[in-house]
């Protein structure tokens, strides 16, 4: 299968191409810093180096390819910068992302899947409500031909920028670990966790399926317990805190309760269509970071030290 993936350099795009390396990778990335790092670590994936938002770069890369799957990572993805960059948080995560599904049915891709968030739903950032768009959009454009589906991610451990690789480099220097709010809780889930969530949405478009986002009954951890396991563990280092940032909030909804009558739970997935589900297995309230499962304290030590 010819498979490529916008921002494919980064920590999703190398996830799935390490847990799936089967197929045949494509990416299209402009950060040269993680491109060196690819072809470092999968040296057999091509690289289109080039911006999502130029239209016409895309469409001659999609043209060249001719890809059997699209995966939509790119973006900007931190909630702090979008906050101070809002035209060009629109430019790359909703107008890239437009072009994206145009060259995707201009070049007859069956498949493509967008990487969406928890911050999409019931949005107060500039990064979740971008989000939120894309995920509109990509429902709109799914056809029989063409099908659009996407994953709704929590926080991915140890990807890059995230708060625990900071925390560990923090406790490693010997530096206070700085933490915004200590009733702050997140899903949090593994990389390959990340990269098997793609995988079900590629599998349920080739049933035939589409228009739909889906996401995991993931666990919820308290940051503030993440942030004294790591603070504690030999040595101690000083805790501090910070105060929220402009668009942050306490708990994260991965289904909104206005969502529910739309979802179809089937084990631990669950997945959202845009019609109402009136006779199959639906979700009874939204699920958030605050009713979640919580990540028991054995958990909370392998998510730190083992999960990578």
């Amino acid at each position: 299968m010819r498979i490529l993936i916008t921002g494919g350099s980064g920590t999703i795009g190398k996830a799935f191409i390490r847990e799936f390396p089967e197929h045949t990778y494509y990416n299209v990335s402009r950060n040269e810093k993680f491109l060196t790092d690819l072809m470092r670590e999968h040296p057999k994936t091509k690289s289109y180096i080039g911006n999502i938002e130029d239209e016409g770069f895309l469409m001659r890369v999609f043209n060249s390819v001719k890809p059997d799957v699209v995966i939509h990572a790119a973006a900007m993805k931190h909630i702090n910068i979008a906050e101070e960059n809002p035209i060009q948080t629109c430019q790359s995560n909703v107008i890239g992302s437009i072009n994206v599904i145009n060259a995707s049915i201009m070049n007859d891709v069956p498949i493509t899947i967008g990487i969406s968030t928890d911050k999409a739903c019931s949005s107060e950032s500039v990064y979740g409500n971008t989000k939120a768009l894309m995920e509109k959009c990509f429902m709109e454009a799914n056809t029989t031909k063409n099908r659009f589906a996407l994953t709704r991610f929590a926080n991915v451990a140890h990807s890059n920028g995230s708060v625990l690789p900071f925390w560990l480099n923090c406790k490693k220097n010997n530096e206070s670990i700085k933490i915004t709010d200590p009733e702050m809780n997140r899903l949090i889930f593994s990389k390959s966790d990340a990269a098997n969530l793609i995988k079900k949405a590629i599998d349920k478009c080739e049933s035939g399926d589409g228009g739909f986002v889906c996401s995991y009954k993931m666990k919820s951890v308290n940051m503030m317990e993440v942030a004294k396991t790591i603070a504690y563990e030999g040595y101690v280092s000083k805790i501090e805190i910070v105060g929220k940032r402009p668009g942050e909030k306490v708990n994260e909804d991965l289904i909104s309760q206005k969502e529910t009558p739309f979802t179809y739970v089937h084990g631990d997935m669950i997945y959202i269509y845009n019609q109402e589900n009136l006779d199959m297995n639906t979700l009874t309230e939204g699920y958030s970071s605050e009713n979640a499962e919580k990540m028991t304290e054995e958990e909370i030590k392998d998510l730190i030290w083992n999960t990578k």
